[in-house]
């Protein structure tokens, strides 16, 4: 391989950019792609398991920089989705987040067996002034998430 070519990464990113479209699996431009990625890994002697490392590095690296965000996640042994608020079972609501480490967390927030009554005006204005609602804090608080429901 050259010393001027900048990698595999480096042109799919760059073909994102233009906005085209990936190959599609079965195409001939899907078979000259996957041929000349397996003629690139044999000329530097990666094997199956760098690659994949190499490739869990590049997409940590993107979901890190919020290029890429995250649907769903692991808690406690099930799939959950993140970001979506659901009905709680603790309190009245409950959605899973990504804190700042890596980890998913629940996040529980509302009172049960109050209504909301976020269609009067008086009343949304008060809550949000209450609970500091310009400023909500991170999505890991409850404050974030009741302020965004209201």
């Amino acid at each position: 391989m050259n010393e001027e070519s900048k990698g595999l990464w480096a042109n799919i990113r760059a073909k994102r950019a233009r906005g085209e479209a990936p190959a599609k699996k079965g195409s001939e431009a899907y078979k000259k792609a996957v041929d000349a990625a397996e003629k690139i890994n044999a000329e530097e002697g990666v094997n199956e398991k760098t690659m994949c490392e190499v490739c869990a590095l590049a997409l940590m690296e993107d979901i890190k920089a919020g290029k890429i965000e995250l649907t769903e996640a692991d808690y406690q042994g099930r799939t959950v989705k993140l970001g979506k608020p659901m009905q709680g079972d603790v309190k009245k609501f409950k959605v899973y987040v990504m804190n700042p480490k890596g980890n998913v967390v629940k996040v529980n927030f509302g009172q049960k067996g109050m209504s909301i009554k976020k269609n009067n005006p008086a009343r949304r204005k008060s809550f949000r002034a209450r609970h500091n609602c310009d400023n909500p804090g991170p999505r890991t608080k409850a404050n974030y998430w009741s302020c965004k429901n209201w």
